[in-house]
């Protein structure tokens, strides 16, 4: 293990209201080999949070934001971070030892990366979380001795170039919560950067019990509308949005999503930009290889 990685990389914890996970999880992060700094940006939290850090764990900054931004809340953490590297958590995630250092050796090793994406097992018996095989299975090939090239990620378990995250501009505000990661991972790629599974790195991932399930695949929904109307050309925009509401369960649903989605419509046609020829040709390449019989 390399004695200066903790000096290469900073984790920013993102929590709302969820004072007992957050608690579980920085005790995991605390204990950790590599012993990194640790931010915890606190997204307008009732129920204690900004107390217990502040009062029982010394070692952990606190950023504070009066109201709860979403996604975005992680920008503010960003702004205090003087690593080359960040690491993510959310509030119910945390890092294996070892992985954090790895990251910094694979990054320093393969400059073009700009995401590095971990295996996540989930909860107390460790199983394998789902996603993971369909990163294995990315039809985009493999860096060698890293893992399969990806064209997202997922939001509580990557390390990122901090530099990188940045220059895309961080989590756009609008988007809240839900399929946030798309649109800053296709400026990433967009921008140069390559997005990687490395499944050497491992996050633990024990989901908490708080949290709106309709409201998310709401939000994701119209997320996935909106990212595709702000950065693709027509034909594929059209296309990814006939193919999120299909997916929606019912009509209700369906008309729902298609309001909100109208309802951002200039704001999101102000902020249009078309990825590069080779970034929408990656993207499809992903989205067929999903479509295909298995």
């Amino acid at each position: 293990m390399s004695a200066d990685c903790n000096d290469r990389i900073t984790v920013v914890v993102l929590t709302h209201n969820r004072s007992a996970e957050l608690c579980r999880s920085l005790e995991r992060l605390l204990a950790l080999p590599e012993q990194p700094s640790i931010i915890v940006v606190d997204n307008g939290s009732a129920d204690g949070t900004v107390e217990n850090v502040t009062a029982g764990l010394p070692r952990v900054r606190l950023v504070r934001s009066e109201s709860n931004l979403g996604a975005a809340g992680r920008n503010l953490g960003v702004e205090c971070v003087r690593t080359p590297y960040v690491a993510f958590s959310d509030d119910d995630t945390w890092w294996a030892p070892g992985a954090l250092c790895n990251a910094v050796e694979l990054l320093d090793r393969h400059p073009r990366i700009a995401v590095l994406n971990a295996r996540i097992v989930v909860g107390p018996e460790a199983r394998a979380d789902p996603a993971c095989d369909a990163m294995e299975e990315s039809p985009l090939g493999h860096l060698a001795n890293v893992g399969p090239m990806l064209t997202g990620f997922m939001a509580g378990a990557v390390v990122m170039r901090a530099d990188a995250y940045r220059q895309a501009g961080g989590y756009w505000h609008a988007l809240f919560i839900g399929g946030e990661e798309a649109l800053l991972a296709m400026d990433i790629l967009d921008a140069g950067g390559q997005i990687v599974y490395a499944p050497t790195l491992q996050v633990h991932h024990w989901p908490s019990q708080s949290r709106d399930s309709m409201l998310r695949r709401r939000l994701t929904a119209r997320n996935a509308i909106w990212t595709a109307w702000l950065r693709l050309p027509w034909r594929l925009a059209w296309q990814r949005t006939a193919r999120t509401l299909k997916a929606l369960p019912d009509s209700a649903l369906r008309w729902r999503v298609l309001g909100e989605s109208l309802s951002g419509a200039g704001l999101i046609l102000r902020r249009r930009r078309v990825l590069h020829r080779d970034t929408c040709e990656l993207l499809e390449r992903v989205w067929r290889s999903e479509t295909r019989p298995r």
